[in-house]
């Protein structure tokens, strides 16, 4: 697949970098470079995060990818905590990756999210160092309903490492099929230039009126995609359409990205009160997501979003469990079970202290 040791690249020897583990180099992976960005739906290469995979046997792969030290929207938090939204998309890139290059499922086919969930069990591995953090994702890929080349209906169970250090797990559930195919799942016009236009309509001439960045935990006002509804306790879902990482490419519907990120901006509004001053700390991280979506959701309606439960465990220290919904209509289109805890604080002893990679790969107990 892709170069798989520490080699000289145009002329820079690679000797003492930090990309060059050993971990690195007893899994074979490297981290030189991106996968290329047609293999993971991306049409911007720094957006590809996804450097390397290996198959380990019939089922199960190591995916290598590199998480930048900060990024315009998938930003630490002012804990210094690399964004937990960094690794929904890196399974999102993994599930992309290995359908094409391992089990050739051909470009042309549309995929179909319906649902992606992850857990980070250690929030401290997630500090941002001085250095970008290398991700391992030992992955299991199973086929639900494999009937090439009309529909390849998948599910990818995978556990997270960074930097050495064991801290999460996450899957996705989708399918891929026939561009005739998904015309008919969509039963309207998947032209995304024309859906585009109408919903640049349904935004108006003045645009969305969305909430300050501090109070859904962005940097920036181009970031937030969330706008007051009509009635209490309702939000609609207001994402800018050329917003160069939410809408990479065009799209004929609401990405499952974007809708994740409106679940985690509600979210992170409801457990600060909206109240977070801006430079403030924040109480809450976004530990754990499980995300369904039932139905595609159209650019050119309102999308309504809700939580539907709230509850506060443990206590007012304990973890913020919230279950959200987006609808369209009255129909709910997606819907998440969110877990916020409270943030983790560095022990000043460990703090900065590499990890003792784990092993990987085949010869692991």
């Amino acid at each position: 697949m892709y170069q798989r040791s520490a080699v000289p690249v145009d002329g820079v020897s690679t000797e003492g970098d930090p990309a060059m583990t050993s971990t690195t180099r007893s899994t074979g992976l490297s981290f030189l470079q991106p996968v290329s960005r047609q293999l993971v739906h991306r049409a911007a290469v720094a957006e590809v995060f996804v450097t390397d995979g290996i198959r380990e046997d019939d089922g199960r792969f190591l995916v290598a990818a590199q998480w930048p030290r900060d990024h315009a929207l998938y930003h630490p938090d002012d804990h210094g905590l690399a964004d937990p939204l960094l690794l929904a998309e890196t399974i999102r890139q993994a599930a992309f990756y290995l359908a094409h290059a391992e089990f050739s499922v051909p470009q042309g086919h549309p995929f179909v999210a319906r649902g992606l969930d992850f857990e980070i069990t250690d929030p401290e591995a997630l500090r941002v160092g001085h250095a970008p953090q290398l991700v391992f994702l030992e992955a299991h890929w199973a086929w639900e309903d494999l009937r090439p080349p009309r529909r390849y209906d998948f599910r990818l169970e995978l556990s997270l490492v960074v930097d050495g250090r064991p801290c999460g797990r996450g899957g996705l559930r989708g399918l891929a099929v026939p561009p005739r195919s998904y015309a008919l799942l969509r039963r309207r016009s998947t032209d995304a230039a024309s859906v585009t236009a109408a919903a640049a309509r349904l935004a108006g001439p003045g645009g969305p009126r969305t909430m300050p960045p501090h109070q859904v935990g962005r940097l920036r006002s181009k970031d937030c995609v969330l706008e007051a509804g009509e009635r209490p306790g309702e939000w609609l879902l207001r994402p800018p359409l050329d917003h160069a990482i939410l809408f990479d490419h065009p799209t004929d519907h609401v990405p499952f990205m974007v809708m994740l990120e409106g679940f985690r901006q509600l979210g992170h509004l409801r457990t600060h009160g909206g109240s977070a001053a801006p430079g403030g700390p924040e109480a809450y991280t976004l530990t754990s997501v499980d995300a369904e979506c039932g139905a595609f959701a159209e650019l050119d309606e309102p999308v309504r979003l809700v939580v539907r439960e709230e509850t506060r465990a443990d206590g007012p220290d304990g973890p913020v469990r919230l279950v959200l919904d987006a609808l369209q209509g009255d129909a709910v289109v997606s819907s998440a079970r969110t877990v916020w805890s409270p943030r983790p604080v560095a022990a000043e002893a460990t703090a900065g202290a590499p990890a003792e990679p784990v092993p990987l790969g085949v010869a692991r107990s």
